[in-house]
């Protein structure tokens, strides 16, 4: 499949603002995910492009309560010499600029300092972001949209399903722990969803994906196909799909959200690698 010119994912930049923000409302989604809701006056030129962009949460140590924070230099952040920042990426999932607001959600799985931050968060915290520093945005004129990841991805798949145009079709798996914690889409497009439960078997393993891949039919053409998950998880999966579907490298983005036994966060896997 040949991508056209209209359909070609792009990148844009953003201006890198640093922002104070304060916790509004906290809700417990399912059992592994927590919603957070902040607010502050910082967020009123927010910008997020792209279903899964990022931005830098500022975390603050959790034995001393210390929050290291940047200032901004023509060269970036600028970090007080000597001192190490707490950071992690996490998806916008939703921003109102009129109201102010920014949703993140955190999912509950191997417990790092943003999961223990998370879990002890209180109404009137305060916290720091940075970013999005820029946006891969993957235009939504495919007539199918193919969605893989696991509790990590919720947050930027369920903002992708809520963009997406009512002729728009989407094919969803996704990795849970259990019925409970699958979520209900709020989306004008077609879904279909396969949940896939590890039913308390460890995270980080590609089984209940490669089980998968034996009973969904990928379209035949106009398809765009987003990977998240565990690194390795994330590499087998595009692996799989380049040589042994004939997914087009230009037709697929694959990411690692987390890497099983690090505190490491996401990056984005090259189109190159094998």
């Amino acid at each position: 499949m040949t991508i056209t010119h209209d359909k070609k994912p792009y990148r844009v930049k953003h201006e890198l603002k640093f922002r104070q923000i304060e916790i509004q409302q906290i809700q417990q989604l399912t059992p592994s995910l927590l919603q957070i809701i902040f607010t502050g006056d910082d967020l009123a030129d927010f910008i997020s492009s792209g279903f899964d962009d990022h931005v830098k949460l500022f975390l603050p140590n959790t034995e001393t309560g210390e929050m290291v924070l940047p200032t901004l230099s023509e060269n970036g952040l600028k970090f007080p010499e000597g001192k190490s920042p707490i950071m992690r990426d996490y998806t916008p999932r939703a921003y109102d600029v009129k109201a102010k607001t920014l949703t993140l959600e955190f999912a509950i799985h191997e417990a790092g300092p943003a999961t223990l931050w998370a879990l002890q968060a209180k109404v009137g915290d305060k916290i720091a972001i940075a970013g999005p520093r820029g946006s891969m945005v993957i235009p939504e004129t495919y007539q199918h949209h193919i969605l893989f990841g696991d509790e990590t991805a919720l947050p930027a798949i369920a903002r992708r399903l809520a963009e997406l145009p009512a002729s728009a079709h989407a094919l969803v798996i996704v990795e849970v722990d259990s019925i409970a914690d699958q979520l209900t889409w709020q989306t004008e497009a077609q879904v279909q969803t396969h949940w896939l439960h590890r039913q308390g078997q460890a995270a980080a393993s590609s089984v209940f994906f490669e089980q998968a891949l034996t009973q969904i039919q990928l379209p035949k053409d106009d398809y765009y196909i987003w990977i998240a998950a565990e690194l390795k998880v994330a590499r087998h999966l595009r692996k799989r799909l380049v040589n042994d579907f004939a997914v087009d490298k230009a037709c697929i983005k694959a990411a690692s959200y987390w890497q099983k036994g690090t505190e490491n966060s996401g990056q984005t896997l090259p189109d190159d690698e094998d």
